[in-house]
């Protein structure tokens, strides 16, 4: 997967582009979460446009990589990416939540086909990607494809997270990858304060599962991390990426008090205002 100075730009604009969009479905919505999306945007970004085998024209193919997202509430950065990928129109972005919608608070598969999974109980995600990549082994699949698991780090909280771990690492399965948000926030606080999760790398080592550890917003470094666990044969892998919540508004990053809430008008104008800058700034570094 090759990743050209050219595409890493294309990246960085697109991904900023989807945090625009972030803000402003929010804003619309009223309520919502807006640290976790925003931290996830580079890695949102990066899959959809370059790792995962897709096509937003036809979304039931068959062959196509699985993702799940365990951790719903950050469904704001999945529809944003996906409507800029080309799966709905960029216009629906603004119902989110709002009745009838299909973009539910939560993502539903029933309202929109186009998700692998519902979610929004925290500690699923996990449990159903390992059942998925435990049914392509048996069907004979699980060298064509993988299954991909985001995943946040304050959801390891959930016992039933450790089970779905202790299950894949027992089954050495090699086509599935899990992402972990490590953004170091949950909705009451920070999570060494609530439920110490360190040493996250040692349990998940423990469970027989290969560990990579990356920033989770340099596109390169990230490429290289999902190549490395694409070329793990004999367990599973996770990756714990290391985000900044709230990235690419300063006022947001690093503060947990906006894990669970939308930005108002005044703060939506101010988001959208410096992001319009970064946007520019990284099309001038880039010229």
């Amino acid at each position: 997967m090759l990743l050209t100075e050219e595409k890493i730009k294309e990246l960085e604009i697109k991904a900023n582009e989807i945090r625009k969009s972030i803000i402003e479905m929010l804003l619309v919505a009223g309520s919502g979460h807006t640290a976790g999306p925003l931290g996830m945007a580079d890695i949102f970004t990066l899959f959809y446009f370059h790792i995962l085998k897709l096509d937003p024209k036809k979304p039931d193919w068959e062959e196509r990589d699985r993702l799940v997202l365990s951790n719903g509430h950050i469904c704001p950065v999945l529809y944003a990416t996906m409507a800029h990928a080309g799966y709905f129109p960029l216009e629906e972005l603004k119902t989110l939540r709002k009745f009838g919608t299909r973009l539910q608070g939560h993502p539903h598969r029933e309202y929109l086909p186009y998700l692998e999974t519902s979610s929004g109980p925290l500690g699923l995600g996990l449990s159903q990607a390992t059942g998925m990549a435990l049914a392509d082994r048996m069907d004979g699949k699980d060298k064509d494809r993988f299954i991909y698991c985001f995943m946040s780090d304050g959801e390891h909280d959930e016992g039933n997270t450790w089970e779905a771990i202790m299950l894949a690492g027992k089954n050495k399965l090699r086509n599935l990858i899990a992402v972990v948000d490590r953004n170091n926030i949950q909705i009451d606080g920070f999570t060494e304060n609530i439920m110490p999760l360190e040493p996250l790398v040692d349990k998940w080592r423990a469970f027989n599962w290969h560990v990579v550890e990356v920033g989770g917003h340099d596109f390169r470094t990230l490429n290289e991390a999902v190549e490395e666990a694409q070329a793990i044969y004999e367990k599973p892998t996770v990756i714990i990426s290391h985000n900044i919540p709230g990235k690419g508004v300063h006022e947001f990053e690093r503060d947990y008090k906006w894990h669970g809430k939308p930005p108002n008008k005044e703060e939506a104008k101010m988001a959208l205002h410096e992001l319009r800058t970064l946007g520019g700034k990284i099309r001038s570094e880039h010229q």
